[in-house]
């Protein structure tokens, strides 16, 4: 009976080791997205395209729905340019979901010479791997909340593509089930709160993060927003599912006072702290893996403003 024991217990721990998104899937994506080739994921170029068709294929690999029609690429057009934001969705016991998402568009090119392609390793490829991790996280766990997995276009150019999905008439059945979304901003970095530490945009304006601090596993601790002045829950993708009343945050690491590679060609694979965004990754998948439609409904409160 002890051997049985031990047998269980040593196949148990593999198990669910295997089960953790390992620091060299995360590289990879990271890697693929801010790669030269990529040159720097502009909307409206060949580049751009191929990330969305990137990040389509690995939503395939982790067998989710489609958000609406027959494809993870939602199509969208801004000022005679077409683009696409990415959508897939795990349907879980409850209609209502937790909603997962990054943008992955960054700034192209310039002309200088040298080095000379803004590569968005921080800025968003980070935040994209992230929400890639979470689908193979949980491709094969049942869930009590569906999830929905988007990866959004045309942010640095004005938030375009969140636009775009929260006003598709057609994403309205998906978009209304949302409990919360977690909207992942630059997290390749260590946070001024050390390693395993993020912070949230807009903390003041609900429990979210109280909700998840509650919940949080090994040491994964979300940190009240240290540049209010700056206005950052309204500057990014969340804000387009704040004007729909969904509660929405963004959760970043950057340290806005070191931050020397914001939209600089340095923003790299070489400045990506792979190990502390690995654990953040997975200290975040098995925080949510603890959350149900009875533990876990965050509220704004009336600070919030829905009219801007």
């Amino acid at each position: 009976m002890k051997k049985l024991n031990l047998f269980l217990f040593v196949n148990l721990s593999i198990f669910s080791f295997a089960q953790e998104i390992s620091k060299e899937r995360v590289v990879n994506v990271v890697s693929t997205l801010a790669s030269d080739e990529m040159k720097g994921r502009k909307f409206g170029t060949p580049e751009n395209d191929k990330s969305a068709e990137y990040i389509a294929s690995e939503f395939k690999k982790n067998n989710l729905g489609y958000c609406v029609g027959d494809s993870y690429l939602i199509p969208f057009e801004y000022k005679g340019q077409k683009g696409f934001n990415v959508c897939g969705i795990k349907k879980g016991k409850s209609e209502k979901s937790l909603a997962y998402s990054a943008h992955f568009d960054h700034i192209g090119t310039n002309n200088k010479s040298g080095d000379n392609i803004y590569n968005g390793a921080d800025d968003d490829a980070s935040g994209v791997a992230t929400v890639i991790g979470l689908a193979d996280y949980f491709k094969e766990k049942k869930t009590d909340y569906s999830m929905v997995f988007m990866a959004f276009n045309a942010e640095e150019i004005g938030l375009i593509g969140s636009k775009a999905l929260t006003d598709n008439e057609k994403l309205k059945p998906v978009f209304n089930n949302i409990s919360a979304l977690f909207n992942f901003e630059m997290l390749a970095t260590e946070s001024q709160f050390g390693k395993n530490a993020v912070f949230m945009t807009g903390d003041e304006f609900s429990d979210f993060d109280e909700l998840i601090n509650a919940n949080a596993v090994n040491g994964l601790k979300v940190h009240s927003d240290p540049y209010q002045g700056q206005q950052l829950f309204y500057r990014s993708d969340n804000v387009n599912f704040v004007k729909k009343k969904i509660i929405a945050h963004s959760i970043s690491t950057v340290d806005m006072n070191k931050a020397t590679h914001y939209h600089a060609v340095n923003d790299d694979i070489n400045i990506v702290d792979a190990e502390n965004l690995t654990n953040i990754i997975n200290n975040f998948a098995k925080t949510i893996e603890k959350l149900n439609t009875k533990n876990f409904a965050p509220k704004y409160n009336d600070k919030v403003n829905f009219d801007f």
